[in-house]
């Protein structure tokens, strides 16, 4: 029987630094049925270059550059489109994941029939690639009630059965355009389900919105404005219940370690 393939979404832009690490970490997987999509967003440094190095040595690795910046969630969406896969992952251009996270993700949803949207655990990485001793746990399940209190699914770890499912696209918002897209996938298949295995690591960036907390709640209130048309009692309603969500609840999946 053959095996499922998997699109792999990678927008990139400005990625120079990072990117090899992460071409490679996807070339490391020891499930090799997969494509990786990248869609470069006009860099301006060497990113181009260095991926059509790669594309030329690895037909698995599919390229496009667009003429002019339009933002993560237009040049994800630009990737879906091209995917061709029974399972659509993802991963941004400074992230990476472990060798057996596809191998570890693809067995789980080949054998748990209901679980049309998985995530996993991973950790998090400073931006020379140093584990920081902190793992980000994952839920067994995430609801959509869960859900919209709060983004439970990690997008590096994130995997969708497009199979099943159809294509599901980012919505067009400058920011957290991943957790629309997660939103929108347990409303369509009812649950997310957790694997508690670590299989990426999460590098976090200076001026990033989660190191940033102020930056974090303007995001999440524009997110509920104008990615799910909430109104502005409703928008801050939602918003006070991430506050709580977030500080109280979901940070008992914060596990620091040496």
């Amino acid at each position: 029987m053959a095996k499922p393939l998997v699109s792999i979404i990678t927008p990139t832009y400005n990625s120079e630094q990072f990117i090899e690490a992460t071409i490679a970490s996807v070339q490391k997987q020891t499930y090799p049925y997969w494509e990786m999509l990248i869609v470069d967003d006009a860099s301006t440094d060497t990113t181009t270059a260095i991926i059509s190095n790669y594309k030329r040595q690895d037909a698995r690795i599919k390229f496009v550059a667009l003429p002019t910046n339009k933002g993560a969630g237009y040049a994800r969406n630009k990737a879906i489109n091209m995917a061709k896969g029974h399972y659509i992952a993802f991963l941004d251009a400074d992230d990476i994941w472990l060798p057996e996270k596809l191998k570890v993700q693809v067995k789980f949803m080949e054998s748990h029939k209901d679980a049309l949207v998985s995530f996993s655990s991973y950790q998090l990485m400073d931006e020379q690639g140093e584990l920081m001793g902190v793992t980000i746990e994952a839920l067994p399940e995430v609801s959509l009630g869960k859900m919209l209190k709060s983004n439970y699914v990690g997008n590096l770890t994130g995997m969708y059965n497009a199979k099943e499912l159809g294509k599901i696209y980012m919505p067009l918002i400058r920011k957290r355009q991943d957790w629309g897209l997660w939103l929108s996938c347990i409303k369509k298949s009812g649950k997310a389900y957790g694997i508690p295995e670590v299989l990426a690591y999460y590098r976090i960036r200076k001026n990033s919105i989660s190191s940033n907390k102020f930056n974090l709640l303007k995001h999440n209130y524009i997110f509920y404005r104008k990615a799910l048309n909430f109104g502005i009692l409703k928008s801050g309603t939602y918003l006070s219940r991430f506050l709580i969500e977030h500080f109280f609840v979901k940070s008992k999946q914060t596990k620091k370690h040496s």
